[in-house]
């Protein structure tokens, strides 16, 4: 099944290389062809051939990457080494595409004697031509290096949970000059390649998934603490979203009118630890609501006064 799925992949560009070969052999069985005709088929079949063999290199690239990165699942909980790999590989992958196509349409636009005098010239005046390409060719050249260096040096991988521009998203696509980042509202942001090599930028699970949330309530002082860490235990426990691992309400600040309570809690990626916070924190404040109205956040006046005595 595996072999007929991927012989597919290889019929369009058979097709043209038999046709590229039907071409420059169609002179020598038809002596009839006129000669400027027959050097128009010949040019035609170089063109198809040199196309017909870069896309089966294409081809063959594609299905090593596939069948490499067939033994990993991208979509497990704990899926670091897969994120990694498929990183690297679909970036490799852009790079290869990119030089095959590059040394084939070069290939090609030497086959035009035009062409090889524009070359001539060029090389004749390599030292003012190499000045001019390489400041007109230097932002795209930066771009598709830094795509090789995140290729090799990873500090993103697909699926990592990062903030760029302030707004906090998933790395959708890796490409050769560009990145793409599907915000938490469905948005995309489109990133340069050379962004994640030159700014600072966070990322959530660029070693792990696990994250710790935290939520913030503030009362008055009178709150009973131990009674709401053990409401926070009792709601952690019955959320499927916590992974049992951080479980902490401690008092980080006591100001002049209300104390600061901060909840601490686990999850093994960023989405459930979102959901888990936004639970704990609306829970926690109907529990207050309920159980302790007294002690929501209060401002206190003392009013002092001379006292004034009437006959």
């Amino acid at each position: 099944m595996k072999a007929k799925k991927y012989s597919k992949k290889f019929i369009t560009p058979a097709l043209v290389i038999i046709l590229a070969l039907a071409l420059k052999y169609l002179g020598e069985f038809w002596n009839f062809v006129p000669k400027d005709f027959d050097n128009l088929l010949e040019k035609l079949s170089s063109i198809l051939l040199i196309i017909g063999l870069a896309w089966t290199i294409n081809v063959l690239v594609n299905i090593a990457k596939l069948n490499i990165l067939i033994k990993y699942d991208f979509h497990e909980a704990d899926n670091l080494k897969a994120r990694k790999l498929y990183t690297q590989y679909n970036i490799l992958e852009k790079i290869i595409f990119f030089i095959v196509i590059l040394i084939a349409v070069g290939t090609i636009l030497m086959l035009f004697d035009g062409v090889k005098n524009i070359g001539v010239s060029l090389f004749a005046s390599a030292g003012i031509a190499g000045l001019i390409i390489g400041l007109a060719a230097q932002r795209v050249l930066a771009t598709i290096l830094a795509g090789l260096q995140i290729a090799i040096t990873q500090p993103i991988r697909l699926d990592d949970v990062v903030i760029v521009e302030n707004e906090w998203g998933w790395i959708e696509e890796i490409n050769l000059t560009y990145v793409v980042v599907r915000i938490w509202d469905k948005r995309r942001l489109i990133v340069p390649s050379t962004y994640f090599m030159e700014k600072t930028f966070q990322n959530w699970t660029r070693t792990t998934a696990e994250i710790l949330g935290t939520v913030f309530i503030y009362t008055d002082y009178s709150i009973p603490v131990d009674s709401i860490r053990n409401e926070l235990t009792r709601l952690l426990e019955e959320n499927p979203n916590w992974d049992g691992k951080v479980n902490v309400l401690q008092v980080t600040n006591a100001r002049e009118d209300v104390l600061e309570l901060r909840a601490l809690m686990s999850a093994a990626n960023s989405p459930k630890a979102w959901d888990l916070r936004v639970y704990i924190r609306e829970k926690l404040i109907d529990y207050i609501k309920r159980e302790h109205p007294d002690c929501l956040p209060k401002t206190r006046i003392k009013l002092e006064g001379k006292r004034t005595d009437t006959v």
